[in-house]
């Protein structure tokens, strides 16, 4: 099979059919590359929600290992916070995290990648036009499952105010940086054949 077939993500046509050990790693890599990212968080004064690298890595994992893969990467990010280890922003942990004020972020993580590693499969990640799309379409899950768990605490047009507006900037910034890059690696591995059905 082609490493340019369809229904191929970059961390299928990086590994043999039969290296299941790679891809594995892949997985661990991903959810150990969340935790690092969650590592350096800024504070913002108005809002308990931070500024972390979190949502690049998450983008893009989803993107690289494909969805159900992206969704393991992210359960077991999870899974080492409940566990016990300080892998939240912050280097917090433990399972109130997860119900607390920015927990809705956290279960949004799951969703996205596993959203945006579907989008993958189907190609959208070959193009910088439709992985912009794919992107933006797993940050938006991103801010829902945010916005979700700020319900709990505040209403609805505060909630935005405090998890959505302030992060618009930078949130597109890191869109566009994920949806840039997977074009590239592509393009390293060689160009999407005339079998592939356009989008």
């Amino acid at each position: 099979m082609s490493v340019l077939a369809p229904g191929r993500t970059l961390v299928d046509a990086l590994a043999a059919e039969e290296a299941t050990i790679a891809r594995g790693l892949a997985v661990v890599s991903v959810s150990l590359l969340v935790a690092l990212a969650a590592q350096v968080a800024i504070p913002l004064p108005f809002t308990p929600v931070p500024i972390t690298a979190q949502t690049l890595v998450v983008l893009l994992g989803g993107a690289v290992l494909g969805a159900r893969r992206g969704m393991l990467a992210m359960l077991l990010y999870l899974g080492y916070g409940v566990s016990g280890w300080p892998v939240f922003a912050g280097g917090r942990a433990g399972v109130a995290h997860l119900l607390g004020p920015t927990g809705g972020y956290l279960w949004g993580f799951v969703l996205a990648a596993s959203v945006t590693g579907a989008l993958a499969e189907r190609g959208w990640d070959r193009r910088w036009v439709t992985a912009v799309g794919a992107m933006g379409i797993g940050q938006v899950l991103i801010y829902l499952g945010g916005v979700f768990g700020l319900l709990r605490f505040a209403p609805l047009e505060q909630a935005l105010a405090l998890g959505v507006w302030p992060f618009l900037p930078g949130d597109a910034l890191k869109v566009l940086i994920a949806a840039g890059l997977l074009p590239l690696a592509w393009r390293g591995l060689g160009r999407p054949g005339a079998s592939r059905k356009p989008l």
